[in-house]
């Protein structure tokens, strides 16, 4: 087991894995174990036997092969199917031995190997992110920058306010919307339309960042992701880290206002809309105010060693965006950075 510093997102799994020498994430027993007493996956009363007996031997040895045909004894076909989901990714993980191993093979295949198909849930994908990006904090006493990693597994609301930039949870803000935050007794009460107290969620700074270790799991404190403040530089940093835990590579991002290079080369969308959006203004196409104003950050990448890019680009600069949806909400995914990075070593 690790030792921390500063426990948080228990959840995550991440006091159940150990690091291999390279600092990564070793699957182990207990790790398949949690998956297997989720809700999701836990006998019911109403189970069948041969499902109750395929989860006892599973605990026993969560290694164990299940053949298809052992599966189609399952009586209920949704049990039939959270196993036979769960036991693809979990075969994926035993494949390659590390959370980050299984991570990186999802987007990023063998040489010799077809193009990748990601064919895991997403919900297991952010659940991988989220355990690596644990590790990737182990000893951190910045809660301002524990909250800025929330953004790469967690959905964001977003809220522009006198030109400020306000991510809070988009869970947490459904949650409330629905029950006020009270649970069950919540919603009876708003489906009656009897008014709730108004719940005020605190946005995270410089002076107050410790707040967040008493409410990691609560995911109920807002993150300013204004230019020039302290939040998107803690998202830098996060970015920076995750990119050198996944492929051994340093670099600096840093939050710019625009992009003004006759000789701009390579960018990456942190998300979806950032990804079409530099795509059509390095491509020259017209972009409307509203698409324009759906843009919340513009980074700039530098490499450490620009020997490590394409000869042909080394030492320029890659641009990075993060953009909302039109729904006002920000999916980031992180994995771009992984594949879309320009290395030489894969060029």
């Amino acid at each position: 087991m690790m030792e921390h510093a500063t426990d948080f997102w228990a959840d995550s799994g991440y006091p159940l894995l150990r690091r291999t020498e390279r600092g990564h994430l070793a699957l182990s027993d207990d790790f398949l174990r949690a998956y297997l007493q989720r809700p999701e996956m836990a006998p019911v009363a109403e189970s069948c036997a041969a499902e109750r007996a395929l989860h006892a031997a599973l605990m026993r040895d969560p290694r164990l092969a299940v053949p298809a045909a052992r599966l189609s004894e399952l009586a209920d076909p949704d049990a039939r199917d959270n196993y036979r989901i769960f036991l693809h990714f979990r075969d994926r993980l035993i494949e390659a031995g590390t959370i980050e191993g299984c991570y990186l093979r999802t987007f990023l295949p063998a040489a010799d190997a077809p193009p990748a198909t990601v064919d895991i849930p997403p919900l297991f994908i952010d659940q991988m992110a989220r355990v690596v990006v644990r590790g990737i904090l182990e000893g951190c006493r910045d809660g301002l920058r524990a909250r800025a990693a929330e953004l790469l597994f967690r959905r964001q609301k977003v809220s522009l306010r006198e030109g400020a930039i306000m991510l809070a949870d988009a869970e947490t803000v459904e949650m409330y919307a629905t029950t006020g935050g009270f649970g069950s007794l919540g919603r009876l009460v708003a489906e009656a339309q009897t008014p709730l107290r108004t719940v005020e969620l605190d946005v995270l700074g410089e002076a107050n960042a410790d707040l967040y270790w008493d409410r990691a799991d609560r995911h109920d404190t807002v993150l300013d992701l204004s230019f020039a403040g302290a939040g998107l530089d803690a998202l830098c940093r996060v970015l920076e880290a995750w990119i050198h835990h996944f492929l051994d590579v340093t670099v600096a991002i840093q939050p710019v206002q625009s992009i003004r290079d006759e000789k701009w080369v390579w960018h990456i969308g942190l998300d979806v809309e950032g990804t079409r959006l530099l795509n059509d203004l390095y491509n020259g196409h017209d972009v409307d105010e509203a698409r324009l104003a759906r843009l919340l950050a513009l980074f700039r990448l530098d490499f450490a060693e620009p020997s490590v890019m394409p000869a042909a680009i080394a030492g320029r600069p890659v641009y990075l965006a993060l953009c909302m949806g039109e729904d006002e909400t920000l999916r980031l995914k992180p994995q771009n950075l992984l594949v879309n990075l320009p290395l030489a070593e894969r060029a």
